[in-house]
């Protein structure tokens, strides 16, 4: 059996060829090109499907079903995007423009929804029915799975993890409100943190790295603590303890086997999972308990996506 998986980008399309083993066997992928027509985004998904089937050395009548993974609010019942901010989309009826283009069954879902399905089938989580997936990126994305099935809410708006507060009145979000656990978790909040600590002490390590503010990522304080810097080791300390925060509070809500921690910065190591781990064992709840949930890297990087999506809804 093989299955399409596409993950939908603001910036790619990427869509792969996936067995019963959950391999990834070929894929293809294009820009997506936005702001333009959800027709033709629609029909670049379609050709590179075809063109990753191709580069697999199969034919369309090989495979049994295709799923997409989107940014945004999916309607997993009508197969309507209802709003993707970035991709510029209200109400799409993504899955039966898809399905008439390719002629096979369509399912969608939410990208961070299908990268938590994936490393539940695949990844850090598998063999496990109850997992966790925080990606830490521009924003801070989320998936629950509970027992098997994806968490999406009663109007598939749900999970969006990054926008629970924690820090009132704080900085302000995108999503309108003021202090959410993505402003000051996301890679995007770490380099706000630095910056602002750059600019508060003019002989930090930091300049050097960077150069100037332009220039900084999220791996300079890294790197800056590293070299002995004092200033970077406090920016760093200080971002873990909002990102512990953040993954106390899904844990203490959810309980699953395996939270797993996805995203650039998590090219740090144990650099960052270490004193992760050593707060949220401090403050979850369930510290006494027998049982705790293992907190881990995610495993598959951009792959969980398309893993996860090929296999919505079996």
């Amino acid at each position: 059996m093989y299955r399409i998986g596409i993950d939908l980008g603001g910036t790619n399309i990427v869509a792969g060829v996936v067995d019963d083993s959950y391999r990834i066997i070929a894929t293809a992928k294009c820009k997506t090109a936005t702001p333009r027509p959800a027709e033709e985004i629609i029909a670049d998904m379609a050709r590179v499907s075809r063109e990753a089937v191709q580069a697999a050395g199969l034919t369309m009548d090989d495979i049994d079903g295709v799923g997409v993974g989107s940014p945004g609010v999916c309607n997993a019942d009508t197969g309507v995007i209802e709003r993707a901010a970035n991709l510029d989309f209200i109400q799409v009826p993504l899955r039966d423009a898809l399905s008439a283009l390719l002629n096979k069954p369509v399912t969608i879902e939410n990208d961070a929804n299908a990268a938590a399905y994936g490393e539940l089938l695949a990844g850090a989580a598998k063999g496990k029915s109850s997992c966790v997936c925080i990606t830490l990126g521009t924003g801070v994305g989320g998936g629950v799975i509970i027992d098997g099935k994806i968490i999406a809410g009663s109007n598939f708006a749900g999970t969006e993890l990054g926008h629970t507060v924690i820090v009132v009145d704080g900085v302000p979000c995108s999503c309108g409100r003021k202090g959410c656990w993505e402003t000051y978790a996301s890679a995007t909040g770490l380099i706000r943190q630095t910056r602002d600590a750059m600019q508060a002490n003019p002989n930090s390590v930091m300049w050097k790295l960077a150069g100037n503010l332009d220039r900084v990522s999220g791996r300079t304080a890294f790197d800056a603590m590293r070299a002995g810097d004092a200033i970077g080791k406090q920016v760093v300390d200080t971002y873990i303890k909002y990102v512990a925060a953040g993954i106390t509070n899904m844990i203490n809500i959810f309980q699953p086997e395996v939270l797993c921690v996805g995203g650039g910065i998590c090219k740090e190591g144990e650099t960052l999972m270490a004193p992760l781990r050593a707060h949220i064992e401090k403050e979850r709840f369930s510290q006494y308990s027998e049982k705790q949930t293992e907190i881990c890297a995610a495993k598959l990087g951009n792959d969980a996506g398309i893993i996860g999506a090929a296999y919505l809804g079996l």
